[in-house]
């Protein structure tokens, strides 16, 4: 009833990361282009860090689709786990059955990553709420970009946490682990000037195109209570969309 009584061709403030409504904020642009530079040079590890609600996700999802066709990728985001766990959730996504311990996955995995090299692909992992992740697990990560040939590194891992990421990799026991990550973006909250194209670029894309559909003030309300983070933004415009029907 929403869509038909505003003319949307979809919900324009919905809660799943759909990434053909990422906003180019100045930030999000500046962690795409981080990525982007990373996957071409063949960087081993980057790491991309924001706060709760700032579209995390949704921008990854832009960045593996837009790499598809030149990479096989995985995304793994059940990061309370195991560290040999990590292992096994790459093998199943690549479609391979886990063998009964880890010599023989590392082995698998190798072999996966060869073939995929002699196909001209890299292989990139992206690994979402890394902040939950133990040193253990940590430095099994850490490991995977041991394989390798002589030219060329075999996988390219993005880690992806809350800002609480960073403090944990200061340990000391992660130190090999924190020289080995080349690159590091952010993601920061929207100015109010970004909070309304931002406003306006999803109802652009759900299908709307005629008069704005909220007031100035409403727009101010809006950023001052959402302080910027796309997920409240969403939340209040839905709700405002809905009491407005």
């Amino acid at each position: 009833m929403l869509l038909r009584h505003f003319q949307f061709r979809e919900q324009p403030f919905g809660a799943t990361p759909d990434p053909r409504f990422l906003y180019h904020s100045r930030t999000h642009r500046e962690a795409l282009a981080s990525l982007y530079c990373a996957f071409h040079d063949k960087r081993g590890f980057s790491m991309l860090i924001a706060p709760p609600g700032m579209g995390k996700t949704t921008l990854l999802f832009h960045f593996l689709e837009s790499i598809h066709e030149s990479a096989r990728t995985v995304f793994l985001f059940d990061t309370q786990c195991e560290p040999r766990d990590l292992i096994r959730y790459i093998l199943r996504d690549l479609g391979i059955t886990p063998a009964g311990n880890a010599v023989e996955m590392h082995h698998q995995l190798n072999e996966a990553l060869l073939v995929e090299a002699r196909a001209g692909r890299k292989f990139v992992v992206v690994i979402d709420e890394a902040q939950n992740l133990s040193d253990e697990a940590l430095e099994t990560i850490r490991l995977l970009t041991n394989f390798e040939t002589p030219r060329r590194k075999l996988m390219q891992i993005v880690l992806v946490g809350q800002p609480q990421l960073c403090g944990h990799l200061l340990r000391d026991s992660l130190v090999q682990l924190r020289q080995r990550i080349s690159t590091v973006c952010r993601l920061e909250t929207f100015s109010a000037s970004e909070t309304a194209e931002y406003i306006d670029h999803r109802l652009k894309v759900a299908g709307h195109g005629g008069s704005p559909l909220f007031t100035s003030r409403a727009m101010q309300l809006i950023t001052e209570a959402a302080h910027g983070i796309p997920r409240e933004i969403n939340c209040l415009c839905f709700n405002a969309l809905t009491l407005c029907f």
